[in-house]
């Protein structure tokens, strides 16, 4: 492994790739947009940012993004930057600002997106990672094997503390693994947070006295860096066992300030990915992404659902889920928990086993519980029953003719 950071990239440019490239490597070290006094040939070798690959893709006749230079066409090109440790040390928050600052509107660039990034062992020293992932997640919710079969407490908003804690009971007792807040809940006069903690966590104590299975709830802490670590010290204190936090809302400032204190597992939500992703020749790819909030504490981390209600195509969340699951480095994998979510019902369990190969995720699913023709409890016992057929290798409507919750929920979702 290299001892420098290294990040690649896809741009386009109606300019000589090289020197686009040189450009994007002075101003994201030690250069700017004239020659300055003391960027010395020394200083600049030991603290410059190194070109390290470029390799022609294509020209286009017509630029990704408006503004900047124009010219006759438009050459996209894969590039690699590299840059010494010394510069920022393993500090996440600068090397999000040294690997995506402002590249972006450079005006030798039409189109620029960073594509993977590659990290000094140090990273992972000297950042929380996931401290449960995968194996703490599976022993707190005491699923040894197969997805946890999930939801999201819908109505999004609106409902009282009590309302929640009643809809969890439901969903308890319907036999589910795992409960999130949506995103839009945090602490609303509405709902406020500490009331909602302690009445679906007296739902959740009680069953679990009751029938020995705990239900791991993710409650939404986000907001300031103190707030979230009086809430994170509530959901303990009362016995929960998962928070939740959105990235994008707190930063990697507030995310870092929260997992070095969090004694419990991070469920961490990408809600806004869509302006970070959405246009092919601008922002990131997730597998770069992720690997900042891997490092910074998430232990579940979302990848959208196959055939799911927004725009994201499949190959796209599988690739995801398989960047999460890949090693980031040998002795400190680094490897949270794919969340599946988004439009997914008994359906999808057989494509998306069939394409990751592993089981290791949260699969929640809200409609497809919820609007069972059966209720609740037939919902979620369809999914159990779609993820045991899937890992067999048995077909889903092979597996129906055995199984009536599953078979009922291909009838109802299946169109």
């Amino acid at each position: 492994m290299s001892d420098r950071i290294e990040a690649d990239y896809l741009i386009e440019t109606p300019d000589d790739p090289q020197r686009a490239a040189d450009v994007m490597a002075g101003e994201q070290s030690s250069g700017t947009f004239v020659a300055v006094p003391g960027e010395t040939p020394e200083l600049h070798a030991r603290a410059g940012a190194r070109v390290e690959t470029i390799e022609v893709v294509e020209t286009v006749d017509a630029p990704t993004l408006p503004g900047g230079n124009t010219g006759a066409e438009y050459t996209r090109a894969r590039v690699t930057l590299s840059w010494p440790m010394d510069n920022i040390g393993p500090d996440l928050p600068n090397l999000m600002a040294t690997v995506a600052g402002n590249l972006f509107e450079l005006r030798q660039f039409s189109g620029l997106r960073i594509r993977d990034i590659r990290l000094p062992r140090a990273f992972a020293d000297a950042n929380p990672g996931p401290r449960f992932g995968i194996e703490g997640t599976r022993r707190l919710s005491g699923v040894a094997a197969g997805p946890l079969i999930g939801t999201i407490i819908k109505p999004s908003v609106g409902l009282s503390p009590e309302d929640t804690a009643a809809l969890t009971g439901t969903l308890a007792e319907a036999g589910i693994d795992f409960v999130k807040d949506d995103e839009l809940q945090a602490n609303g006069p509405a709902c406020r947070f500490e009331d909602r903690a302690r009445a679906v966590m007296r739902v959740i104590n009680d069953h679990a006295d009751r029938t020995g299975k705990k239900v791991m709830y993710a409650f939404n802490l986000t907001g300031e860096i103190d707030d979230m670590r009086r809430r994170h010290d509530l959901i303990r204190d009362l016995g929960g066992t998962c928070v939740m936090v959105s990235l994008n809302s707190v930063g990697l400032s507030g995310m870092l300030g929260l997992a070095r204190h969090s004694e419990l597992p991070i469920h961490a939500h990408r809600n806004g990915w869509g302006y970070l992703s959405r246009a092919p020749g601008l922002g990131w790819d997730y597998a770069a992404w992720s690997k900042l909030w891997r490092l910074a504490g998430a232990d579940h981390m979302h990848v959208n659902g196959l055939s799911n209600k927004f725009s994201e195509s499949d190959d796209s969340v599988l690739a995801s889920a398989r960047s999460l699951l890949t090693p980031m480095f040998d002795d400190a994998p680094c490897v949270p928990m794919p969340v599946f979510s988004s439009g997914q019902t008994a359906i999808q369990p057989e494509e998306t086993y069939r394409r990751l190969g592993r089981a290791d995720c949260i699969y929640a699913a809200g409609g497809g519980i919820m609007a069972h023709p059966d209720g609740p409890a037939a919902g979620v016992q369809s999914l159990r029953q779609a993820w045991e057929g899937a890992i067999a290798g048995i077909p889903a409507r092979t597996h129906a003719r055995n199984n009536p919750a599953l078979a009922r929920a291909l009838g109802a979702y299946g169109s």
